[in-house]
């Protein structure tokens, strides 16, 4: 080591020691005011802490949910009106009665201004409006409905359309400022301990002050944005590498390998389910384990050295609340390191809270098995809801507190772990696993709303059994299963998931008919991982979740309260999942509220005009994707793990007068984009008459391991052949295969793409396109036609099928095959694509009667095949 390496080095070490320090939880003294004995801190513009405590002690510890109140003391007034306190920002006006006692309805009032109207709030006012949060899992549920039929409940969120939010910090426990905050078992100093948040209908603004000081939600590794394969089932080393094998020979990319509970010994308890051993603390015997089952694998080390090898990041399951079993092979170390009298072989009881057992529980048991290369555990906790240690205290908040901050204090890498919701503050510690929930129609309908409704206390990152965990009739449903994947490359996590039922199946290549599409739909997720990953680091910035519920953007707009089960991916995706099977003819419909705006489909190329409820169509493969006006999404070439990037970059840039993107990118996994250690990259397009132009700027910022040089492909669907490609002023040809330093076009996407090689990203990129003017008032043309192709295809793929039922000679009419050939002979001759689709709009009513008449076809079965075609 030089000694001018050594300052760098002393950084990064106490960057990392610091990784996991809480914000400043003491207030700046100039936002304080105290009035006997209430005390009134102003923490934003639109959030004032209100205390009243009879000995005047008060409390400036971090609680559960609060970290951080010494936030930029914004400006406010404060005056004194006869018998009255009043602090005043631009928002919101509090009025106190000085010396008048405990907050009370006659003493205290809060008013401040939504839809131009002057609302008053005074305690025990109910907050009729809250649009929720989300709860602890959804174990055993069906839909929105518990095991037992009732509603599912959700807690209480900071979002409300009541404008305002009260947050109740009296009883919560608080944290002891130790070098490892713990919990302390000292209540709270104040007996009266209120957070009032003031938003109006500005709902982005309320979740910005609650993660300011409330913790940020933290951006999770990269990889964890790619595919999760989980099943309950007693895989061994062997059938694990088949597995994997099988995912490469199928060509589908995978970074998360989860390994069940089968992982370890089981020690018997299990052998007869109607009749299971019990463990000394009531549980079933062999629940909780740690000690590899040599049986399924015989080398754990080794095994886990190729997942490491093969880019997998492994995490185990674990069910801690039987303690250290005597039967664990870390018995006598655990027992020895927290100085436990073994001399009787007694288990060693669960006790998370105390801090000296939770020390010795991550360090004998779980860092051994962590510098072998085990990545993070999925915790399965269901056992009693409160510690037997800390009255109260909530076991599922605590584990995912004490897993995720020892995570964060054993390694330089981003801690991360799989399990439920605590409470509110759990934001904190991701991802979530939300449980067993019922494979049906009504589950996959509920998700959505489940998932995006969460965002409302910040906890943007469910991840969700893909597909269900346990049924019966829809076990291994194809049409279910697609669907519910869809919805899944939508969501935070993707993982596919099910019970130890063998008639339950989520390997994708066991659904042959579906599998094109179920590859498709994963190389999708791994390819909007750019677009993804960046929306996750404006998460972290602004508390505004992955997936987000309408009324976000359109607080005033009824329907964005109506159409719940639809929501934003990111800032300019609209996602409505499908959650009913298609009927007899093939498509399933259903309605989509489009907020004012143009928008694309992004299936079929459609073009819409929002600001209304549309009633659309979908078959199978056909995603209720929306994109807006003039996006650009950045996109990653086919690639196999989020952990391997490539220097070449897709930019997707969809028709609009202008658009712009911010790209996001860090190294991946360490946490050093907490300290500036990125990059942005503003790409933005216009378009001026029969003139588009795309510029790449050069990245502002750096990062460990940032390339030097990159590639590009622009990608621009719905859009005609262009006349002229000019990238930094160099003219790029047409090409009729992809090559760099040209340009290409399909006829089957309508897209044009242009290929510029590798350069430094230290210069700016841009790029004109020029079109034929002639092409500017024919661009309805191209709006709907890739769907309409590929409908069109599927038909006469099925009709061919019919007619040579009896008929092997068979054939359809030559109008009919040049219709399904238009794309082909746009793909060989560009610029006769007017002519093609107007010849194509011009026949759609001869091919669907040439088919229909045809002598060989039964009409019945003809109906069928027809009508996605004719609906469309």
């Amino acid at each position: 080591m030089t000694l001018k390496s050594f300052p760098l080095i002393l950084i990064l070490i106490l960057i990392h020691i610091k990784a996991f320090s809480f914000q400043d939880p003491k207030a700046n003294t100039s936002a304080v005011v105290i009035s006997d004995k209430a005390r009134f801190t102003v923490l934003t513009p639109g959030v004032i802490r209100m205390e009243w405590d009879n000995e005047k002690k008060f409390e400036d510890r971090a609680s559960f949910t609060i970290i951080n109140r010494h936030t930029e003391v914004p400006k406010f007034n404060v005056a004194h009106e006869n018998e009255w306190l009043v602090i005043k920002t631009h928002i919101i006006e509090l009025r106190y009665k000085k010396g008048s006692g405990q907050f009370s309805e006659s003493n205290i009032k809060v008013s401040f201004a939504i839809n131009e109207k002057e609302l008053t709030w005074t305690p025990g006012m109910k907050n009729s409006g809250n649009l929720f949060g989300t709860t602890r899992t959804l174990d055993g549920c069906d839909g929105g409905n518990t095991w037992d039929g009732e509603p599912i409940a959700l807690e209480d969120g900071i979002i409300s359309r009541d404008g305002w939010y009260v947050l109740d910090d009296s009883s919560n426990f608080h944290f002891d400022n130790s070098e490892w905050n713990w919990v302390s078992e000292t209540k709270n100093a104040s007996e009266q301990d209120w957070y009032f948040f003031a938003y109006g209908y500005d709902f982005k603004k309320a979740l910005k002050n609650y993660t300011t000081i409330a913790g940020k939600i933290p951006l999770p590794p990269r990889y964890a944005f790619g595919y999760w394969w989980s099943r309950y089932w007693a895989y061994s080393d062997r059938e694990f590498k088949e597995l994997l094998a099988d995912f490469r020979r199928y060509d589908i990319p995978i970074d998360v390998l989860i390994i069940d509970m089968d992982w370890h010994l089981t020690h018997g308890g299990l052998k007869n389910i109607k009749n299971p051993k019990k463990d000394p603390f009531g549980e079933l015997l062999g629940w909780t384990g740690y000690t590899w089952n040599k049986a399924l694998f015989p080398e754990p080390k080794k095994f886990i050295e190729w997942t490491n090898k093969e880019k997998l990041k492994t995490a185990l399951n674990l069910h801690p609340a039987s303690g250290i079993a005597a039967l664990e092979s870390q018995y006598e170390e655990f027992a020895k390191n927290y100085e436990f009298d073994t001399s009787n072989k007694e288990w060693i009881p669960y006790k998370m809270a105390e801090k000296k057992w939770a020390e010795t529980y991550f360090n004998t048991i779980l860092k051994p098995y962590e510098d072998w290369g085990v990545d993070f555990w999925w915790l399965d906790w269901q056992q009693y809801p409160t510690s037997k240690v800390v009255k109260d205290l909530n076991n599922t908040w605590w584990l995912n507190y004490t897993f995720f901050s020892s995570m964060a204090d054993r390694t330089s890498k981003r801690p991360l772990l799989f399990h439920r919701w605590g409470g509110l503050g759990n934001h904190r510690y991701q991802i979530g696993f939300s449980g067993d929930y019922k494979i049906s129609w009504e589950s996959l309908k509920y998700q959505p709303y489940f998932t995006h409704t969460a965002s409302n206390v910040g906890y943007g990152y469910w991840s969700h059994d893909i597909g269900g965990h346990a049924s019966g009739d829809l076990d291994s449903d194809a049409e279910l299963y697609t669907r519910w994947l869809q919805f899944g490359i939508f969501s935070p996590i993707l993982r596919t998931h099910s019970a130890k039922i063998s008639s339950i199946e989520r390997r994708f290549w066991m659904y042959p008919n579906e599998l094109q599409h179920m590859r498709e739909l994963i190389n999708l997720r791994y390819a909007l991982a750019p677009y993804t990953y960046t929306m996750a680091r404006k998460t972290y910035d602004d508390g505004i979740s992955l997936c987000r519920p309408m009324y976000y953007e359109h607080s005033k707009n009824e329907n964005a309260y109506t159409f719940k089960y639809q929501y934003m991916y990111g800032d300019q995706m609209l996602f409505s999942p499908i959650y009913e099977p298609v009927g007899d003819d093939l498509i399933v419909e259903q309605e989509v509220w489009l907020p004012k705006g143009t928008w694309y489909q992004w299936s079929t190329g459609q073009r819409i005009e929002g600001g209304k409820v549309v009633k659309k169509n979908y078959t199978l493969k056909e995603l209720p994707l929306y994109v807006k006006e003039g996006s650009i999404i950045p996109m990653y070439p086919k690639i196999s793990n989020l952990q391997e990037i490539p220097n070449h970059l897709v930019l997707k840039v969809f028709p609009g007068e202008k658009g712009s993107f911010n790209l996001y990118e860090d190294q991946g996994e360490n946490e050093n984009y907490k300290s500036n250690s990125f990059s942005l990259t503003k790409i933005t397009q216009s378009e001026n008459e029969n003139l588009k132009t795309i510029t790449i700027e050069p990245p502002k910022g750096s990062y460990q391991g940032m390339p030097e040089s990159r590639s590009y492909e622009l990608k621009l669907p719905i859009s005609f052949p262009p006349a002229i490609v000019k990238v930094n002023e160099e003219e790029y040809k047409y090409s009729e295969n992809k090559s760099f330093k040209s340009w290409t076009y399909d006829g089957q996407e309508l897209t044009t793409s242009i290929l510029i090689p590798e350069q430094s990203i230290s210069g700016k990129v841009e790029i004109q396109i020029t079109y034929a003017k002639e092409y500017m008032d024919k661009k309805g043309l191209l709006y709907g036609k890739k769907g309409a192709f590929k409908r069109l295809q599927e038909t006469i793929s099925l009709m061919k099928i019919e007619i040579a039922r009896e008929n092997w000679w068979a054939l359809l009419s030559d109008r009919v095959f040049g219709a399904e050939q238009v794309p082909v002979k746009i793909n060989y001759n560009p610029h006769t694509i007017i002519n093609e689709l107007e010849t194509f709009e011009k026949i759609q009513k001869e091919i669907l009667k040439d088919m229909r008449n045809h002598r060989d076809a039964r009409k019945k079965i003809t109906d069928k095949i027809l009508a996605p075609l004719e609906k469309y």
